[in-house]
């Protein structure tokens, strides 16, 4: 998501002004444990939503804390302290390691498979490329297109081109499962692809005050329709647990495009803007300082559930098919 800052500059220039640094702590591990206690104190905007003990989790760590320990073995009771925020935009950067949280996919069915998404019954390997998006029409009528990260650009012509080859198609199968995120500016921009009108596809906030619960009301989240590229048949997304930050907003803003539909599974969450702060021995954290919601002002921290759910088939995935593609097709091809 690292495009957002340039997309709302300004409620983040009110947002740091409105926060500020905490006080300067000295270059000890008890004073990186405080500096990096408070950021989160101060900034991380889900401590109450989570029902978070920050003040329990102090204590806990702080007692664990030993003058003789390693520098690798601060640095990974400061990363176990961090999980405990169950946030998979909260990382912290030191160089010889980066800490990161991961149960939000690992505890879930992958739902996906490279291996068949690329078998003859689908991708094969006469597919063609644009913009990073992969693309091939399949069983005849039905336009399938694989993109795996938002940090690979596409453009206008792509889109035009790739929409163009589908022209005699009955729908389009739009395939974001494991796509991990990237520029959130281009999980808007395809999303504008889909809509026929500007529309409010959620809203956010941003931090007023230290306090865990001091935020400005909620602000509206438009999706603009794209002024002259337009895909007005039927469009299914297919999401999964590893559908993750800038992605999980697009999957948020697709379900408001009037004929869109999305399966699959829920998507993997990440719906805090991240920010990062550094701490006294120079490592940095980042973590969500903006939280997102979606249309109904609820948040999407944990994921967007999809309008079918679908499972892969364990044993159709053995033989080479993908249930939740099967079931985009048998969706788009019904009358």
């Amino acid at each position: 998501m690292k495009k957002y800052v340039v997309l709302i500059f300004p409620v983040l220039a009110l947002f740091s002004s409105c926060i500020g640094e905490p006080e300067t702590k000295p270059d000890t591990y008890e004073g990186n444990f405080e500096a990096l206690w408070n950021i989160i104190d101060n900034k991380y905007c889900y401590l109450d939503y989570k029902n978070i003990n920050w003040d329990s989790v102090y204590t806990v760590y702080k007692s664990q804390i030993d003058t003789s320990m390693t520098q690798t073995d601060f640095f990974n009771l400061m990363g176990n302290m961090l999980a405990e925020l169950k946030d998979g935009h909260v990382n912290l950067y030191s160089s010889f390691n980066v800490s990161r949280y991961w149960k939000w996919f690992e505890d879930y069915p992958a739902n996906f498979s490279s291996t068949v998404v690329y078998n003859e019954n689908y991708l094969g390997d006469d597919y063609s490329i644009a913009g990073g998006m992969r693309y091939k029409k399949i069983h005849g009528n039905v336009g399938y297109i694989y993109y795996g990260d938002f940090s690979s650009y596409f453009s206008d012509s792509n889109i035009r081109y790739i929409f163009q080859s589908f022209s005699d198609c009955e729908g389009l199968i739009l395939d974001v499962r494991n796509n991990g995120g990237g520029y959130l500016d281009q999980s808007q921009l395809l999303a504008s692809y889909f809509f026929e009108n500007d529309t409010i596809s959620g809203y956010m906030s941003y931090k007023t005050g230290s306090g865990h619960s001091d935020f400005s009301e909620l602000k509206p989240v438009k999706t603009s329709a794209h002024k002259s590229i337009k895909w007005q048949r039927k469009v299914v997304v297919l999401a999964n647990r590893k559908s993750f930050s800038a992605t999980n907003n697009f999957v948020c803003q697709i379900k408001m495009a009037p004929q869109a539909i999305v399966i699959g599974d829920k998507s993997g969450g990440g719906g805090g803007l991240p920010l990062s702060s550094e701490i006294p021995n120079g490592w940095m954290v980042r973590f969500s300082a903006c939280p997102m919601y979606d249309a109904d002002k609820q948040h999407i921290e944990w994921g967007i559930e999809p309008d079918i759910k679908v499972d892969m088939d364990l044993d159709q995935m053995s033989k080479g098919i993908d249930s939740i593609i099967e079931k985009a097709i048998e969706l788009i091809n019904q009358k």
